[in-house]
């Protein structure tokens, strides 16, 4: 066999593997929406925690769905990190509507080592005294009956940590063509049952060493038992993190105690960026974090992804002008089709735009594209700024 047919080969076991993986989240990952909470056990309370740096434009939208959820002992509170937009004045309208139901803060300069977001949660958790701790994102918002379903999936499964991945709002092309991406390498790499249990392929001396693998979380949604939070140290044990989802959920796995993963379809939304450039330095503050900084992997995960879905594309592009072996082509249309279906399936799933899913080449060029700055950012030490915060790549240090 060729080189090129070798290669094609690969692609498309690899892309076999991701659809054994994706079939099989799609019927192991629960959604919020399918957790119904008992009326007849009492209500603990809960703590929804909102931490806020220049929220203006989603902000309101989160505070009104959060302050209007049927779950009576909920109280929400929401900490305006030094912005210099109108998030404050939104919080103050927002307390002379609703009272005592809203309780607000006025986050103070953060410490030499930590990064915004962390300490904007350490100090939201430190007024809170509620059994249950939840923190979401701003431009989150909340079906009214979110925080019933978070509390019955408590219930239900004795679960300690449970993290939500929003159905997300896709608006502009760049969100439609981007964003999906982020859940398609979820769904297709982790089975999420994994982050619950063991596999029971891999012997039980391995998995206590190698657990945290298997983590995953979504910071835009994450709820904690107040003694499981207090146990791992909270959001100070990452404090300087720029993943602090992801390691929350690897405290949690190496303490011992037990998590869950929802999807928060017709439950819980979020849109996480309006723009291009809200997309980019979005993503580039945290690409290269999200593969726990190992160049290897970081490397390797792009050279695949390039032999996946833009090798296939490549040659079915040339075919057009000159002769390829058949073999080439048959492999080349099987990956193609292959990946055109994971991402209508996923479409179908999450409510995104299927004929989106022709774009996918598109959106793997534009991370290929990304990932090259990401790496001149680590060994350049370039600093990203997002949202007035500096992080720089190589040190995981920062300062506003």
């Amino acid at each position: 066999m060729s080189i090129l047919q070798i290669l094609l080969l690969l692609s498309f076991l690899f892309l076999l593997t991701k659809t054994a993986v994706l079939f099989r989240n799609r019927v192991e990952f629960s959604g919020l929406a399918s957790c119904l909470y008992k009326s007849e056990y009492p209500q603990p309370t809960v703590a929804l925690c909102i931490p806020a740096r220049n929220e203006e434009l989603t902000l309101g939208f989160c505070l009104d769905s959060a302050l209007s959820q049927d779950y009576e002992h909920l109280k929400v509170y929401v900490l305006n990190d030094r912005s210099t937009d109108g998030t404050a004045e939104i919080i103050e309208q927002a307390s002379h509507r609703f009272g005592d139901k809203l309780i607000h803060l006025n986050g103070v300069e953060r410490p030499s080592g930590w990064l915004g977001k962390p300490w904007a949660c350490h100090q939201l958790s430190k007024v809170t005294t509620e059994e249950f701790l939840v923190f979401a994102d701003a431009d989150t918002w909340f079906e009214s009956d979110a925080i019933s379903k978070l509390v019955g999936a408590f219930s239900k499964g004795s679960q300690d940590f449970i993290t939500v991945w929003p159905q997300q709002k896709v608006v502009t092309f760049w969100e439609k063509v981007i964003v999906p991406l982020v859940y398609y390498a979820l769904l297709g790499f982790l089975p999420v049952k994994y982050t619950e249990r063991k596999p029971r392929w891999m012997p039980k001396f391995f998995h206590q060493k190698f657990r945290t693998l298997f983590a995953a979380a979504c910071g835009q949604f994450v709820a904690f038992r107040r003694p499981t939070y207090l146990a791992i140290g909270g959001h100070e044990s990452v404090k300087d993190e720029v993943v602090e989802d992801v390691w929350l959920a690897r405290n949690v796995l190496q303490q011992g105690f037990r998590m869950r993963m929802f999807h928060g379809v017709d439950t819980i939304h979020c849109r996480m960026y309006r723009s291009h450039s809200e997309i980019w330095n979005g993503f580039r503050k945290n690409f290269f974090a999200g593969f726990d900084n190992n160049l290897f992997l970081f490397l390797m995960m792009s050279v695949l992804h390039l032999l996946a879905y833009i090798l296939p594309v490549f040659v079915l592009l040339v075919s057009l002008f000159v002769p390829i072996p058949h073999l080439v082509m048959l492999l080349s249309f099987l990956c193609v089709g292959i990946f055109l279906v994971h991402r209508m399936l996923l479409g179908i799933w999450l409510k995104w735009p299927i004929h989106y899913s022709l774009t996918h080449p598109i959106g793997v060029l534009w991370f290929q594209i990304l990932a090259m700055r990401v790496l001149s950012d680590y060994f350049f030490r370039k600093p990203v700024t997002w949202k007035g915060e500096t992080v720089n790549q190589a040190t995981k240090s920062s300062q506003k």
